[in-house]
């Protein structure tokens, strides 16, 4: 008996640990999504990422903007002249001097085909960074929700686990004191026994349970979590979901940024073949010089010369040792590659979708039939417990109505927490997410 109080009296240090400065910590689904916004490493990547791709777009429509370049170079320059005198005889002479240059040099391009895919793909880059941050924002969402319903499951277990070991307990001290007056059985001693250690274990883990889900969600929202709100205790779903099958599949077609991002590389894709069939196509630039040279030669050295020119020039590529037709056949191989992965994304999505919302459907259901057999079995505890002392039932059946009553609110609570998470992938998926959701979601919680 010493034995179970030591484990009774570390579990329930573990749970005051585990509930010690709880309104200093406390924090609101909304709050958590709003930490994380700040703190998550994955989100703050993800700004990162998009900020970085905003530049695509300048990128390529610099090719397309004037090129003003400035030079300038000063050199001493020595060296000797041998020159024949009218004698015939030779002189030398000295020929050091210093010459220096500067100049402005303006390109324009007038036709290009090279630089206008590139301008064309860094507008869709920076289109396709933008919807990569989409798909990134709405995952932190998910995976918000996902936390603090997993951390709010695990403490319910562990007060659920609680409950039941202490009703063990209970019922194992009744039949201690029923076997001292030879009213009990040896064997109602071993069996409550027996269930009162496996309850105990099943504290210890939802325990460890409780500590690592409060770690994972701190880990998004970026401090210690010690208090979460609860579950309301009339929580109802009722019309939070609108709409069949077909008109979140239609939702999800237009707004999933997950589709809309590989709609986009394939467009990346055709404007790659654009720049390397360019390798074949002329270039056509318009060039202004300004160069004011002093002493740039020995034949200038006491000149200052200013020049300026305007004109143009053209390219036009004749052979290039296959390079172009290799890289032309790389980029269609490339654009056949992002056509696959466009229809193989659309398939992904469309099944988390499915998945999601017959998810969401049927936990309706599934809560409703739950919430029944909490009652009923919370009835048939008080009706076995009568019936044991009038003889009807046995100690073994009180201890399976305890345990089936357990169970009915372990899986009733898991179920709400499976909607949650559910109902925001599913708006997640369809591309529609948003902040309202959460607070409607927060909005089914009520503060400790």
């Amino acid at each position: 008996m010493n034995a179970l109080f030591r484990k009774t009296m570390i579990s329930s240090a573990c749970m005051l640990a585990l509930g010690l400065a709880g309104s200093a910590n406390a924090i609101s689904l909304i709050q958590a999504y709003q930490a994380a916004l700040k703190n998550d490493p994955q989100h703050r990547a993800a700004i990162a990422d998009n900020v970085s791709g905003q530049e695509y777009r300048v990128i390529g429509r610099s090719a397309l903007l004037p090129q003003v370049q400035y030079s300038y170079s000063t050199a001493n320059n020595m060296g000797e002249s041998i020159v024949p005198d009218s004698l015939g005889r030779q002189r030398l002479s000295n020929l050091d001097y210093r010459s220096t240059s500067k100049g402005v040099t303006i390109r324009q391009t007038l036709f290009n085909v090279d630089a206008y895919a590139r301008f064309k793909q860094g507008q869709t880059q920076t289109k396709l960074s933008d919807a990569q941050f989409d798909v990134r924002t709405k995952d932190l969402m998910v995976r918000v929700i996902t936390a603090y319903a997993d951390a709010k499951y695990a403490e319910d277990q562990l007060r659920l686990y609680q409950a039941q070991r202490d009703s063990y307990l209970e019922q194992k001290l009744v039949n201690d004191k029923l076997f001292q007056k030879g009213e009990g059985t040896k064997t109602d001693m071993l069996e409550t026994q027996s269930k009162l250690d496996v309850a105990e274990a099943f504290v210890l883990e939802a325990t460890d349970n409780l500590f690592n889900a409060r770690n994972s969600l701190a880990s998004l929202v970026g401090t210690e979590v010690t208090q979460l709100d609860g579950l309301q205790d009339n929580f109802n779903v009722g019309g939070l979901l609108q709409g069949d099958f077909e008109y979140w599949k239609t939702t999800t077609e237009k707004n999933n940024a997950e589709l809309t991002a590989a709609q986009l590389a394939l467009e990346i894709a055709d404007q790659d073949i654009l720049k390397s069939r360019a390798g074949h196509a002329p270039r056509l630039d318009l060039n202004a010089n300004y160069n004011r040279g002093k002493s740039e030669t020995v034949a200038t050295q006491t000149q200052d010369n200013n020049i300026r020119s305007l004109g143009v020039q053209l390219v036009i590529p004749i052979y290039s040792g296959g390079y172009v037709n290799a890289v032309s056949k790389q980029a269609v191989a490339q654009k056949e590659k992002a056509r696959a992965e466009v229809d193989g994304t659309r398939n992904k999505v469309m099944n988390e979708l499915r998945k999601q919302f017959n998810l969401v459907k049927s936990s309706v259901a599934k809560m409703d039939a739950l919430q029944k057999s909490v009652a009923s079995s919370t009835v048939l505890v008080e009706a076995t417990k009568q019936s044991i002392k009038g003889g009807v039932r046995i100690n073994l059946d009180l201890l399976n109505a305890q345990q089936q009553l357990v169970t009915a609110q372990r899986d009733l609570a898991q179920a709400r927490y499976s909607y949650l998470i559910g109902f925001i992938k599913l708006k997640a998926t369809a591309g529609v997410a948003n902040l309202d959701d959460l607070h409607t979601l927060s909005g089914l919680f009520a503060s400790n």
